[in-house]
C-alpha cells in the first residue's frame, strides 16, 4: 500500500469512524481523479480489518456488476476462491451478508462500494437490495463500516445522503473529498522526487490544480513548460481531451454542463444567475439550471458566492477548476490546430505574451479563493470573518467611478480588511500613480457600501511589496506565497 500524503483532517475523520462503537454509514463524494479510491482504500488497508472492495464498472452491465461483486467476495472472504455469480443484487447482497457472518465477532469489516452509481444500472436494484441489507442487518453490527463513494457527486447525493425511501437519514457521516491544497501538492511532489520551489508548484498549480491524478503526470526529467506543453498541448498528451471525458463520465446531457462552465468561465469576476438564465440555450428550465449549478458545485468545478453587499443579487457562481480554466483559455481556441500537429512550441510561445501575464494574476486570484483559511491565518483573523469579493460598476452615463475589490474580510471587530492579490516576479512596487488608485478604491467602497468600520489594506503578493513611502502608508498587512503554503 501507498503513504498517504497530506488529507490531515480526512484521515481523522476515517479513524474516528474505525473506531467507533457503533456501526457507521460513510458517503464519499468529490471530482473526478481527486483521490477517493486511494484515500478509502490505503487508510483501511492497513487496518487490522476485513476489507471489502467492490468497484463499479463504468458503462458496465448488470451481469458484468453482478460477477465482479461475487469475485470480490472471494477475495476478500474466501482467500481467492471462485463464488458462483448471484442473479440479482437482492442475492448478492445475501452472499455478502452470509460471508460476513463467518468473521470473528470481534473483528471490524470495512465495506467500501465505490463508484456506486455506475453500479445502479438501470432497473438494476441495487439500492434496494442495500437499502434492506443496512436496514435489516448491518446497521445493528458494531464491526461494519459501510463506505459508498462516487464521482458523480449529484447522484450520491440525491440517492443516498438526501434517500427519500429506506436509506432516509442512515448515512452517518459524509465526506468531500477536495483536491490538494498547495501545501499537499508540495508534499506530494516530493514523495515523488520532485524537488519544486513553492514558486514552482504554484506555476503548475496554476495550470492543473491540486488533482493528484494531474500532477502524476509531471515528470521531473523535463521541465515545467516542455511537461505542460506535452501533457496539454500535445494531442497524444494525457489530459489533451481531459476536458470532454471528465464532463461524459461525471453527467448525462455532459454537453449541457460543458455550456454552463464556458459560459461562467468567461467571468472572471463571477456571473449572476440571471446572466446565466438569458445565456444558456441548452438549459433554459429554471429548476433544471438550478440542480446543474448544484451538481457543478458539487463536484467542485464552479463555486458559488454572494458579494459584500449584494445578498438581494442572489447568488454568483465562479469557475473554479484550474484545469477548465486552463483548457478554456489556452486549448480549446486552438484545438483543432493543435490536432493537425506540431504543438512543440505552443505554449513556449504563449508565456512570453502579455495576455499571459493577465492570465496568471487571475489564476493566482482563483488559487487564492482556494486557500482563504491560509490567508486567514497570515492576517490573524478570526475563523468567522467573512470572505468575500466586491464591485461597483456605475450605470452607463454616470459620473461617479467604479471600483473593484479582489477580496475582502468583514469582521466583527468593527473592521474591515481589504486584499489586494498581485502576481508578480519581483515585489510589487506601489508608485505614486497605483497609491490613488488604491485611495480612490477604498473611497468608493466607503461610499457606495456605507460602510462605518476602519478599513485596514493588505496585499498577497506572490513575490512580497516592496517598501516605500507609498506602502508604508497604506499597507497594513503582506501575505507572501509561502503563507498560502501553510497547513490549516
Amino acid at each position: 500500500m501507498d503513504k498517504i500524503i497530506g488529507r490531515v483532517a480526512e484521515k481523522k475523520e476515517l479513524e474516528d469512524i474505525f473506531q467507533s462503537k457503533e456501526a457507521e454509514f460513510l458517503a464519499v463524494y468529490g471530482r473526478r481523479r481527486v483521490g477517493k479510491t486511494y484515500l478509502i482504500r490505503n487508510f483501511f488497508e492497513a487496518k487490522k480489518c476485513t476489507y471489502f472492495q467492490m468497484t463499479g464498472v463504468y458503462k458496465g452491465s448488470l451481469k458484468t456488476q453482478l460477477d465482479k461483486f461475487s469475485k470480490e467476495i472471494g477475495v476478500s472472504f474466501y482467500q481467492g476462491a471462485s463464488i458462483k455469480s448471484s442473479a440479482n443484487w437482492m442475492n448478492a447482497f445475501e452472499e455478502l451478508h452470509n460471508a460476513i457472518q463467518k468473521i470473528a465477532k470481534n473483528k471490524k469489516i470495512v465495506l467500501f462500494l465505490d463508484e456506486l452509481p455506475w453500479m445502479a444500472t438501470k432497473k438494476s436494484g441495487v439500492i434496494s437490495a442495500l437499502e434492506y441489507y443496512w436496514n435489516r442487518h448491518w446497521s445493528h453490527d458494531a464491526r461494519i463500516k459501510l463506505i459508498v463513494c462516487g464521482s458523480a457527486a449529484s447522484w450520491i447525493i440525491k440517492k443516498i445522503i438526501k434517500n427519500r425511501g429506506g436509506l432516509h437519514n442512515r448515512v452517518t457521516q459524509k465526506m468531500i473529498l477536495q483536491p490538494f491544497s498547495l501545501n499537499e501538492t508540495h508534499l506530494f511532489f516530493k514523495s515523488l522526487g520532485h524537488e519544486y520551489s513553492i514558486q514552482q508548484v504554484c506555476k503548475i498549480y496554476m495550470v492543473i490544480g491540486g488533482i493528484p491524478f494531474y500532477l502524476k503526470q509531471i515528470k521531473k526529467n523535463i521541465s515545467i513548460d516542455e511537461n505542460i506543453n506535452k501533457l496539454l498541448f500535445d494531442p497524444k498528451g494525457s489530459l489533451f481531451n481531459e476536458f470532454d471525458e471528465v464532463f461524459l463520465s461525471l453527467f448525462n446531457h455532459s454537453d449541457q454542463f460543458k455550456e454552463l462552465i464556458k459560459i461562467i468561465g468567461t467571468f472572471q469576476q463571477g456571473v449572476s444567475r440571471s446572466v446565466l438564465e438569458a445565456k444558456s440555450k441548452l438549459t433554459s428550465n429554471g429548476g433544471r439550471l438550478t440542480h446543474r449549478l448544484e451538481d457543478l458545485e458539487n463536484t467542485g468545478f464552479i463555486k458559488s458566492f454572494i458579494p459584500y453587499g449584494h445578498k438581494k443579487l442572489g447568488l454568483f457562481y465562479k469557475l473554479s477548476d484550474e484545469y477548465c480554466h486552463f483548457y478554456l483559455k489556452w486549448i480549446e481556441p486552438i484545438k483543432t490546430v493543435l490536432k493537425q500537429g506540431n504543438t512543440t512550441k505552443f505554449w513556449k510561445k504563449i508565456v512570453s505574451t502579455p495576455e499571459y501575464y493577465n492570465w496568471q494574476g487571475y489564476a493566482f486570484e482563483n488559487i487564492c479563493y482556494k486557500h482563504i483559511p491560509q490567508i486567514r491565518k497570515a492576517l490573524d483573523l478570526e475563523d468567522y470573518s467573512l470572505a468575500s469579493p466586491w464591485r461597483y460598476v456605475p450605470r452607463t452615463g454616470a459620473e461617479d467611478k467604479g471600483a473593484q475589490i479582489d477580496l475582502l474580510f468583514d469582521r466583527d471587530n468593527e473592521s474591515i480588511t481589504v486584499c489586494e492579490m498581485k502576481y508578480t516576479e519581483s515585489p510589487f512596487t506601489i508608485d505614486k500613480q497605483y497609491a490613488e488608485i488604491l485611495k480612490q478604491k477604498i473611497n468608493v467602497f466607503k461610499k457606495i457600501s456605507g460602510t462605518q468600520k476602519q478599513i485596514f489594506m493588505a496585499f498577497i503578493s506572490a513575490k512580497g511589496i516592496k517598501q516605500n513611502k507609498y506602502s508604508n502608508s497604506l499597507v497594513n498587512h503582506v501575505v507572501a506565497l509561502s503563507d498560502l503554503f501553510e497547513q490549516c
